[in-house]
Formats: C-alpha cells, sequence, structure tokens
C-alpha cells in the first residue's frame, strides 16, 4: 500500500516552514482507495511568493484546523504505507518536522517519483510535476495546490508501475513490508483478488517471483491454482505467500506482459514459455510461372514468415478460409496436391491459376492483399483497444514493423501525437513470439481499430 501525498507550506527558513495544505491519496497499486484533505492553520505567516504561487493565504487558513488536530488521521491513513511524493524528501522532512514539535517520531518508508522518473523515462528535459506530466500527457488540475498535485502524483506512480518492467518497486515494497503480506491461507488471498483481465505474479515468503500468469478472470484462475492437484498446483500451493497482479484492460496486453516477463524474471515455476509459442508459419515464394504461392511449413529462422500459428491445423484452417473468401486457388495455396487443374477450378470457384489461365498480375494482386492484412512487416500502426477503465484506452506501438510497447492513456487526452506516446510507452522487446501473439490476435479481432501513421510526420 502507498501514501500518495503532497504538501503546501508557507516557506522561510529551512525546517521553519509551517505547513498549509496537505493531501494524501491511500493507492493499493492499482486505485485510490482512502483519501485525505485538508488546509492547515500553520500558525505563522506565509511567504508572499506562495501566496502568489498557491493562492492559499492567510485569511483561507484562520478557521483551518491546526497540525494537532489532523496528526492523528496522518498517521492513520499512512499506517504500513510507503510514502510517494514528488521530491518525497522535502515532504517527508516537514511531517517529520510537524510531528517533532508534537513529541512524536514519525517513520515511513519512501519513494520519490523525480528519482524513479529519471530512472524509468530518462533523457527528458525536466522532471518538475508540472513538465514532466505535461510532457506525459497526464492531464491535471488545480496546478501547485496539494490536491492537484497529489492526484497528478497518483496518475504519474501508476505510469512508473507499468513501465518498471523489473517489478523493483513491488519487490522492494513486500520485502520492507513483512507485516502487510497476506496470511499463506489461500482463501484469503483469493479474497483479495480482482475479476479483472490483467496478469498475477505469486510470491514466496521472500517476494520473490515464482510464477506469473495471465488471465481474463484473475480471481478464478488463482482459485484454479489454489484447488488444482496437479504438480504444478501443489507446489504453488506450498511456496505462495501473496499474490500481486497488474491490470491490463485487455487480453493482447495481457498476453504480451506475461510472454516478456516470464522470460525476463524466469520464475522457477513458469515452463510454458521455455519453448516457442508458435510450431508453423506462412510462407510465400513463386513458382515459374510468375504466380505467387502460400504454404503452410514449420518454421524454419532462416525464412520470414508472414504470419504464425500454433501449429500445423490452425495454419491450414485460415488457409483453407482465406482461398475460400479471396477465390485462391487449392493448388498455389499447397491445399490440395494435384498436376492438372484444382478441384475448385472444376466447380467454377478458381479461374484457373492452377493451369495457367488466370492472368498472374491480378492473382498476385489478391495474395498481396492477404499477405498486407496479416503481416505488419515495415509497417507503422497503432493498435487501440480497451483500457484497465471505461475512462481509459490502450495503445500498442509497431514502428517499421518492430514492436515497441504499450501504454495506456486518458479519453479526456486524446492520442494525436506520437511522441506523447513514445513518452509513455512501457517498452517491451520485439521477438518471434510477440509478432505471433499480436497476429493472431488481430486475426481473431477483426473489428480492432488500427491506426496507421508516416514516420516522416
Amino acid at each position: 500500500m502507498y501514501a500518495i501525498l503532497d504538501i503546501e507550506t508557507t516557506g522561510g527558513k529551512y525546517n521553519e516552514e509551517g505547513i498549509t495544505e496537505i493531501a494524501i491519496y491511500k493507492f493499493d497499486g492499482h486505485e485510490v482507495v482512502d483519501q485525505f484533505i485538508s488546509l492547515v492553520n500553520p500558525e505563522r505567516e506565509i511567504q508572499p511568493f506562495v501566496v502568489n504561487l498557491t493562492g492559499i493565504n492567510s485569511n483561507m487558513l484562520r478557521n483551518a484546523p491546526k497540525f494537532y488536530e489532523v496528526a492523528k488521521r496522518i498517521v492513520e491513513i499512512t499506517e504500513g504505507c510507503i510514502i510517494v511524493a514528488h521530491n518525497a524528501q522535502f515532504d517527508n522532512r516537514i511531517l517529520r518536522t510537524e510531528f517533532k514539535r508534537l513529541g512524536f517520531e514519525f517513520e515511513r518508508e519512501t519513494l520519490c517519483t523525480v528519482e524513479l522518473s529519471k530512472t524509468l523515462i530518462p533523457d527528458l528535459p525536466s522532471y518538475s510535476l508540472g513538465k514532466l506530466v505535461r510532457s506525459l500527457g497526464i492531464p491535471v488540475t488545480d496546478r501547485h495546490r496539494a490536491s492537484g498535485d497529489a492526484l497528478a502524483t497518483v496518475k504519474l506512480f501508476k505510469l512508473l508501475l507499468s513501465k518498471d518492467i523489473e517489478k523493483t518497486i513491488i519487490q522492494t515494497f513486500l520485502r520492507k513490508q513483512p507485516k502487510l503480506q497476506l496470511e499463506p491461507k489461500l482463501v484469503d488471498i483469493i479474497a483479495q483478488m480482482p475479476s479483472i483481465t490483467g496478469v498475477y505474479y505469486i510470491h514466496n515468503k521472500d517476494g520473490d517471483i515464482i510464477y506469473i500468469g495471465k488471465s481474463k478472470n484473475i480471481k478464478r484462475r488463482i482459485n484454479q491454482h489454489f484447488t488444482g492437484t496437479d504438480s504444478k498446483s501443489k507446489k504453488i500451493q506450498l511456496k505462495v505467500t501473496t499474490v500481486t497482479y497488474e491490470a491490463t484492460g485487455n487480453e493482447l496486453i495481457a498476453l504480451l506482459k506475461e510472454n516478456e516477463e516470464i522470460k525476463r524474471n524466469k520464475p522457477i515455476l513458469n515452463r510454458a514459455l521455455k519453448k516457442s509459442l508458435f510450431s508453423h508459419g506462412l510462407y510465400k515464394s513463386i513458382d515459374t510461372n510468375g504466380y505467387i504461392n502460400l504454404n503452410i511449413e514449420p518454421v524454419d529462422g532462416r525464412k520470414k514468415a508472414i504470419t504464425t500459428f500454433t501449429n500445423k491445423q490452425s495454419g491450414k484452417a485460415f488457409l483453407n478460409h482465406a482461398a475460400e473468401k479471396h477465390k485462391l486457388c487449392l493448388k498455389l495455396t499447397g491445399l490440395e496436391k494435384t498436376l492438372s487443374s484444382c478441384f475448385k477450378y472444376e466447380i467454377k470457384e478458381c479461374e484457373g491459376a492452377c493451369i495457367n489461365e488466370e492472368n498472374t498480375e491480378a492473382y498476385n494482386s489478391k495474395v498481396q492483399k492477404i499477405i498486407k492484412k496479416y503481416s505488419y512487416s515495415n509497417q507503422n500502426m497503432i493498435i487501440i483497444d480497451r483500457g484497465r477503465n471505461v475512462n481509459e484506452r490502450s495503445a500498442i506501438l509497431i514502428e517499421n514493423g518492430v514492436y515497441k510497447g504499450y501504454s495506456f492513456y486518458d479519453l479526456n487526452y486524446q492520442l494525436n501525437n506520437i511522441e506523447i506516446l513514445k513518452s509513455i510507452l512501457t517498452p517491451m522487446d520485439n521477438n518471434r513470439d510477440t509478432q505471433h501473439i499480436i497476429q493472431t490476435y488481430m486475426r481473431k479481432k477483426k473489428r480492432l481499430k488500427i491506426l496507421k501513421f508516416n514516420t516522416e510526420n
């Protein structure tokens, strides 16, 4: 659990500042579960430049509670949490100073979104909160007021969590907060799981990830692990201490994240992705008569497949459907072996490419449409899909035929700038498995929204 906060102060000499406003959002890594926002009477003068910056003046604070009156609420909402702030050293120092004046030692672990941003989003011109969120397309209101800045920090931290592909933030959290781990009763862990699409991480008592999976319904999948009687399920039940998860909003990002993070983290109980996700591919060749031939063959690393399939049967089914829809020749798609005309020619559903009757350019044009549709080689496109909530969408970036990563964006901030998309992108590896996942998903989802773009723009 995290307590994401922002504090406005009176300004003045070091360690003599007083708090004028505080906002705290309790964040479970996915959503805000509690909040506390209040003006505070600092019992001292506010520096003029602070009044101009925040708009908070002494008249506004005359009837506000003094710090000792809100101190209990601050302790309660931050109990067991890691404090997260933009320039956390400053906010933590201010809080510790105020509590020290009351004779109370305020000790909390802290995370700084300035330092995290510099690590996870390097080379930006500025890491001040205002300029940083603007460059990342994060909407912000009430700038320089505690509530507005704290809420912007929540959105920034959520983005940073998604970009933390090494999972250092969550694993550090689990190791530092053993008292917050769920009891190892499986029923208690299941009760904490949501029925959403995403990736889940099963941790042992040291916080290490021992298994990674994805599901359209995380609660149901965890329940299957905990009630299963196979060898893997029994090992999970024995070793699990807690389960964390990451919402993805749609199955495509869940598949891509699962694939990437199993390869990156190598959990001891994962075996599924040690071999390739696919065995067969769609390949093309040109025969002596100039016709483009298509064929389903075992994957050959020396040749580039148009698209790939989990097995030969699914490849053949795809090619049968394409041949029927586009009136392709069964002989030239490898679906029928014959020395003469194919069966479809006999029933007038093939225009005679098998016996050189159909114009080669006309036939090849039909084949090229299939190749272009199902291969994103050298293409620039953004795949738009559902986000993690109704006000959000996801974007997957493919540039020059290379999968770059994914991001989430607010519907109120339309995706109209490729550079903003790149800055908020969670980078992912491009490999044959990711290409297979994306191409298979695109074949299944006929109404998927795809935006094409020109890299020169």
